[in-house]
């Protein structure tokens, strides 16, 4: 993922702006926050920050892509409990609105 730069939605676009490596119980956890605009849809138009949770880290950049952007190895977050405490921290440390989980 190329920070700073907009990545084309149906409505609008997104431009992530940081990643974040969280310790949550001794478990490194990714996610990435990015601002959000709507530009088009029914409901009118809207700007917001939102956060992405890939998971938890299992492997930092272990590999490029063939653009060569990092690669890390991520372990999904299914435990409603862990995403909702997770989502919980990360909401104290960032302006979010909407936090997805992979």
């Amino acid at each position: 993922m190329l920070l700073n730069k907009d990545v084309p939605t149906p409505s609008g676009y997104y431009s992530p702006q940081k990643e974040i490596l969280l310790d949550y119980q001794g478990r490194p956890v990714l996610y990435t926050v990015s601002d959000a605009v709507i530009e088009s849809s029914c409901c009118g138009v809207a700007d917001y920050c939102s956060v992405q949770v890939p998971g938890y880290v299992l492997g930092w950049r272990v590999e490029q892509s063939t653009d060569g952007l990092p690669i890390s190895l991520v372990e999904p977050i299914t435990d409603e409990a862990v995403r909702d405490a997770i989502c919980k921290v990360i909401k104290s440390n960032e302006r979010v609105v909407l936090a997805e989980f992979w």
